[in-house]
């Protein structure tokens, strides 16, 4: 099984819309189909016998084998785990990778995105669907991280919102509430206020006060049952 390939490159070329190098590793020349946006940089910079590293994804089948280059070790795990979901095979596993970034894809899972993954071609309702539901549940992680970049740039752009959301945090505090409770409300909060300035041009401080004690004193109802 080949993992990883460090060689000379020979040549690249295109059929259709498949991309490939040949590299001359040790007197042996491995084609391998790689990304759109690695074939035009190679071909922008008209790079030849240069040295290349490539991360392997080797597929065999009964009458031939198949490699499968990435610049990057993410970009290889990421293929192997569209792989893993039943009905998604090699070309459509490139065919998304060379559409969008990671963090495209696992954005686009984070929002239920179907629109924007189904526009992948060979990619049909129901695969979509399906594609969404298992990477969710194999980058969570992730979507939890993405998540928070998100909101986290969201206050940045909204100087006003921040402001409101930092005398949200102290009134709280003034109201007796411990910070455990404040710091459990507050990315629920960041959410409301989210979906709030997409209905409303303002919000004010009192229906966010309002939403985070309504959120407080329903978990602590919960607790006490």
């Amino acid at each position: 099984m080949i993992s990883w390939i460090s060689g000379e490159l020979i040549e690249s070329w295109k059929i259709n819309h498949k991309f490939f190098v040949l590299i001359n590793c040790q007197g042996i020349g491995y084609e391998i189909q790689i990304l759109e946006s690695f074939f035009l940089k190679l071909n922008t910079n008209k790079i030849r016998n240069k040295k290349l590293n490539l991360w392997i994804k080797h597929i065999k089948k009964e009458d031939s084998d198949f490699l499968f280059g990435f610049t990057s070790k993410d970009q290889k795990n990421f293929f192997i785990e569209i792989l893993n979901i039943r009905g998604v095979g090699s070309q459509i596993g490139m065919a998304i990778l060379n559409k969008f970034s990671i963090s495209e894809v696992i954005n686009a899972i984070n929002t239920q995105n179907k629109q924007l993954i189904s526009s992948v071609p060979g990619l049909g309702k129901k695969m979509t669907e399906r594609l969404i539901l298992e990477l969710k549940n194999k980058f969570k992680n992730e979507l939890q991280i993405e998540e928070e970049k998100n909101k986290e740039a969201f206050l940045i752009k909204n100087n006003e919102i921040k402001k409101l959301h930092d005398d949200l945090k102290l009134t709280l505090k003034s109201l007796n509430y411990t910070q455990k409770q404040i710091s459990s409300i507050l990315p629920i909060i960041i959410k409301e206020t989210v979906i709030l300035t997409k209905k409303e041009k303002n919000i004010s401080f009192e229906k966010l006060l309002k939403l985070a004690m309504n959120y407080l004193d329903s978990s602590s109802s919960n607790i006490d049952i």
